[in-house]
């Protein structure tokens, strides 16, 4: 019971716009383009107290799916932080910041824009805490882990390609993490494994430790399955 008025009081915190930490681990969201057309659809649509939560529960979603249950097996940081700001692109993730683009939200039409961000930011914050095999992994691996992430939260856009789809298996963003899910239905856990062994370094031998085939024949039967 007690615990459950914790969470409680953690949700209602959360919404008033009070950082909330998760563990050791504290999230901000702040506005740096409410002057502009994007920064202002992102406050009437979004806004950072609901952004802050989302940095929250993505975090603890990472670590679920990267089977890291205590603080000791994840990265050593302290603060997620999010900024919106007049910037191109989508969104990208600097050490432990993140960086969206009004731009962006302001021109997004395909769907719900708080139902986006909320993918973006699931993606972006799964770049603040999976391994990237110490820079040796390559970028389309990495990105295709975010997209896995987004992908397993429930905020794939219906824009991404089906499973099967792709011309190689480090194509990256949708591509790759449609094929990681494949992966993981081999053996459940695999991402996780997949992570933790990227903490030290990177090798595509990585897929043939954990699976028992090496990625390309793995790429393979996966195009076979869904011909």
């Amino acid at each position: 019971m007690r615990r459950g008025v914790v969470v409680a009081l953690a949700s209602l915190l959360a919404l008033a716009g009070v950082a909330v930490p998760a563990g050791a681990v504290t999230f901000s969201a702040t506005n740096a383009a409410s002057g502009t057309a994007g920064g202002k659809r992102f406050d009437r649509e979004v806004g950072t107290a609901y952004a802050r939560k989302v940095l929250s529960d993505a975090s603890s979603f990472c670590w679920k799916v990267f089977n890291q249950r205590s603080s000791g097996s994840r990265k050593p940081v302290a603060a997620v932080t999010l900024a919106v700001e007049d910037i191109d692109g989508v969104a990208f993730t600097s050490a432990n910041g993140i960086h969206l683009s009004a731009k962006y939200v302001g021109g997004y039409s395909a769907g719900a824009v708080k139902t986006e961000v909320t993918g973006v930011l699931y993606h972006e914050t799964t770049h603040v805490w999976q391994w990237d095999g110490q820079s040796q992994a390559n970028g389309g691996l990495i990105e295709g882990i975010a997209d896995y992430v987004r992908l397993k939260a429930g905020y794939a856009p219906d824009h991404w390609v089906k499973p099967g789809q792709g011309d190689r298996w480090d194509q990256g963003y949708d591509v790759t993490a449609r094929f990681l899910e494949y992966c993981d239905s081999l053996k459940p856990g695999f991402v996780a494994q997949l992570n933790a062994k990227m903490k030290d370094g990177y090798s595509d031998d990585f897929f043939a430790q954990i699976l028992g085939k090496n990625v390309q024949q793995l790429w393979k039967n996966y195009k076979v399955k869904y011909a």
